[in-house]
């Protein structure tokens, strides 16, 4: 009895301290907030999740350097960064792989964009998204600018992902509506192709 008490009085004060934490290996909801972290980057540089805030994120996870979907999904990443761009952005591929991998990957493929070394593969659980053979699976996140999970896709096709990603973040600065029609030029805006007449010489000799 002692034995179980003990336990309700446990289970009531994780209850009130707040919720629990979120299994190893769990994948975060749509709506929660996005597990934060901090990665070694190609470069060597430290790339914090946080100092993304005020922005899009786009947090893919893949299997491993230099392999043939993950070239083609990089690239595919990499042709669409511009777009990316202009609606407030940022992409950040993870893998297990070494931060010295992701460089010769980078190097090699010509990316510009962000790879994060996930060796202890902390982030990659934290995001549910650690394989059985010790790699990361093909899921990609969305994290708002507000740092909360948007969408989520597991399993996804290095050949289709960019485009599905892009087209669920809302439009960027200078963004044209689909289907929109032209927008007429107003009249008092057009260009004048008419031909004007210069006016007549003026006669400024004196009179005789």
């Amino acid at each position: 009895m002692i034995a179980v008490a003990a336990a309700l009085m446990l289970a009531v004060g994780l209850s009130l301290n707040g919720p629990r934490v979120q299994a190893a290996g769990g994948m975060p909801a749509v709506g929660q907030a996005a597990p934060g972290f901090t990665l070694t980057s190609q470069t060597g540089a430290e790339v914090s999740l946080s100092s993304f805030a005020g922005k899009w994120v786009v947090l893919y996870f893949y299997p491993k350097d230099m392999t043939p979907g993950c070239t083609v999904e990089a690239h595919n990443f990499q042709q669409a960064q511009a777009q990316f761009t202009a609606k407030n952005a940022v992409i950040l591929g993870v893998s297990v792989d070494s931060a010295a991998s992701h460089q010769q990957f980078c190097t090699q493929e010509n990316l510009t964009f962000r790879l994060l070394s996930d060796a202890n593969h902390t982030v990659t659980n934290a995001y549910g998204s650690l394989g059985s053979n010790g790699m990361a699976s093909r899921n990609t996140f969305l994290i708002n600018p507000q740092g909360n999970i948007a969408s989520e896709w597991t399993a996804v096709s290095p050949q289709t992902t960019v485009a599905i990603v892009l087209a669920a973040i809302p439009g960027g600065p200078g963004a044209a509506a689909p289907n929109q029609p032209a927008t007429e030029v107003p009249e008092a805006r057009r260009p004048i192709t008419d031909s004007v007449k210069p006016p007549p010489p003026v006669n400024t000799e004196p009179p005789q």
